[in-house]
């Protein structure tokens, strides 16, 4: 992995991929007690950062094997990521998907014309599910982070806020990143590395599901006991890859991990201050920021709200706590 592989998918990506803005409020600044620059992936494609993976890991295929079709797991994001992707190269995507994923990313991925195959997310074991299906059909498996193209894609994040951030002033300091298996985080450190020096990656999770915080902590990757608990669905995962935590050793700063009460009142404070949609596994990093700040460096803080799709249910949960 390099920048120069994070270049290559930005360039494939030209006019496929939104540039998402960076959002600012005061009112966010006043809870952090610093200012807080918040990369709007909720607002890319599919609703979440997955869409730029989901593109880079099959834009970059040959010809031919792109066409006997894809293959990936995902609790949603990473799902409608490929099944978009898929979709405008046209080619078959067969999505496996846990059976508790929220309703909104099931539907999203089939109306984006894949196949979903569902799975106990407790019980069954998905890698092997999603190995066996690719062998059986001849598909090429997309992972959801532990695929180089995947982290290069995820990495063009990382590239535009290193440009957004030194726009508004701010070349130093933390950059709080949504974590599940490490992609984002890892391609955001990589891109940061070499474009933005000044700025360090940090890898945010879910209390009771921080495998990447414990593996940095420990120098070993560490697994999640549980892989059901948390609302932030979209990035509990097993453990770190074996691409990405290497990178994230030696890139990133310090895990932090955040209750699910702080994530739904992070995803209030998005929508009241930003009028922001996000989902709860997109709004650790935001929560870390604003409630969580003692470790933090520098003036300002960088904050990926990497995403969107969240059922109704869970949104009216979240803003609840504004009552």
């Amino acid at each position: 992995m390099n920048i120069d592989m994070i270049r290559a998918a930005a360039a494939r990506a030209e006019g496929q991929i939104r540039r998402t803005p960076m959002l600012t409020s005061p009112g966010l600044d006043a809870i952090a007690g610093r200012r807080v620059l918040v990369k709007a992936e909720a607002l890319q494609f599919t609703g979440s950062f997955k869409a730029r993976g989901g593109w880079a890991a099959i834009s970059a295929l040959a010809p031919e094997i792109r066409a006997r079709g894809v293959i990936a797991f995902s609790s949603g994001n990473h799902a409608q990521g490929v099944a978009m992707a898929a979709r405008a190269h046209g080619i078959s995507a067969v999505i496996i998907m846990p059976a508790d994923a929220p309703r909104s990313k099931i539907e999203g991925t089939r109306d984006l014309g894949a196949e979903v195959v569902l799975y106990d997310r407790a019980r069954d074991d998905r890698d092997a599910l999603g190995a066996r299906l690719a062998d059986e059909r001849r598909l090429t498996l997309i992972r959801p982070f532990d695929n180089a193209e995947v982290i290069a894609g995820q990495g063009t994040c990382g590239l535009e806020i290193a440009q957004q951030a030194a726009e508004l002033g701010v070349t130093t300091g933390d950059v709080l990143v949504c974590c599940g298996g490490g992609g984002l985080t890892s391609g955001i450190a990589l891109a940061l590395q070499s474009e933005a020096p000044g700025l360090r990656a940090r890898p945010v999770e879910p209390a009771g599901f921080d495998d990447v915080r414990r593996s940095l902590a420990s120098g070993r990757i560490e697994r999640n006991p549980e892989m059901a608990g948390s609302i932030c669905d979209a990035i509990v995962t097993p453990q770190p890859g074996t691409i990405t935590f290497p990178i994230m050793q030696r890139l990133c700063g310090p895990g932090i991990a955040v209750p699910d009460e702080d994530c739904l009142r992070a995803m209030a404070a998005a929508f009241r201050h930003l009028r922001l949609v996000v989902e709860p596994g997109g709004a650790v990093a935001l929560a870390a920021a604003l409630y969580h700040p003692n470790g933090l460096s520098g003036e300002a803080v960088v904050v990926v709200a990497s995403g969107g799709n969240v059922d109704g249910a869970m949104f009216a949960r979240a803003l609840g706590v504004l009552d």
